[in-house]
């Protein structure tokens, strides 16, 4: 296996409140065998068998601060182990707004919330501070002065809206693939959607690319990926917009099959006019919009 293709050992989590603050873990400075002691870092920890990432960040979330939050792919860094020894963490991204003080704290010393310019002024574990950088980049976040942001839509405060790619791969009978959702997905449980992924430092036709053969064994040439749909949407009364692009693919090698038991039960193939249910919204909305020849659409927005 190429060695670039090997999925990270590490998992963290970056939490982010609606103030634009981080949620940090003061790590113990004298437990014996720990990485960066002494430092503010993110929660996480290493993946344990053939665990996925996304189920052991989930599971070391769970463990160090009793927390279920969805959390999304952002990044992967490079770190040092106790040891000396190199090796990579994916980091993934969350929000969360509750009182850092009342967390359980089993490992390590305390959370708290902290603005990014105050960061500087911590013990900082290296790549968690590589992370905040990176994240203060593509957030905009606000200045710590500010007063909260209000709860309505628009205002002068970006928000970071979260890139998804989808497949939209349509066989010669016109019948398109799908994926059901497993019954403990964070997102849309036991719903069928596309297959699909967020992209992380990477372009969206890589992602894509990148998804189809962890997700489903399937090869896709990035050239042969051509956009034919785009959903801008929001979710409730989340602060956290996404933005979906649908490609489909001329071309591609490979049958479908489930790699990533975790996240899907099964593929299957149906008519674009007798989906099955329950289908997530904003896919059944791009199936339609790509029959109707439209290239975009909005959902969740007043």
């Amino acid at each position: 296996m190429n060695p670039a293709t090997v999925e990270p050992q590490g998992t963290a989590a970056l939490l982010v409140n609606s103030r634009g603050q981080y949620l940090l873990h003061l790590r113990d400075a004298n437990k014996p065998h720990i990485c960066d002691p002494g430092t503010w870092s993110i929660p996480g920890g290493n993946r344990e068998g053939d665990e996925s990432s996304r189920a052991a960040v989930a599971r070391e979330l769970m463990e160090e601060t009793g927390l279920e939050v969805p959390l999304e792919p952002f990044t992967v860094v490079n770190a040092h182990g106790p040891d000396g020894s190199s090796g990579q963490i994916r980091v993934y991204l969350g929000h969360w707004d509750g009182d850092a003080d009342a967390l359980p704290c089993p490992e390590g010393i305390m959370f708290r919330f902290f603005d990014a310019e105050r960061t500087q002024w911590l013990t900082m574990c290296p790549w968690t501070a590589e992370v905040i950088a990176l994240h203060e980049q593509t957030a905009a976040v606000a200045p710590p002065h500010s007063a909260a942001p209000s709860r309505h839509l628009g205002g002068s405060r970006a928000r970071l809206n979260i890139l998804g790619v989808h497949l939209y791969l349509e066989r010669e009978d016109g019948r398109i693939l799908l994926g059901l959702r497993h019954p403990e997905s964070a997102f849309a449980p036991l719903t069928w959607h596309f297959l699909a992924g967020h992209c992380e430092l990477e372009g969206a036709r890589a992602c894509l690319v990148r998804e189809a053969a962890e997700e489903a064994g399937l090869t896709l040439a990035p050239e042969d990926l051509e956009l034919v749909h785009t959903v801008h949407m929001r979710d409730g009364n989340s602060d956290q917009p996404r933005l979906g692009l649908v490609f489909r693919a001329r071309t591609w090698t490979g049958i479908p099959e489930v790699r990533e038991t975790d996240r899907c039960l099964e593929w299957a193939w149906y008519a674009p006019d007798q989906l099955p249910e329950p289908v997530v919204p904003y896919t059944r909305t791009a199936i339609e919009a790509i029959g109707k020849g439209r290239p975009y659409s909005e959902l969740g927005w007043p």
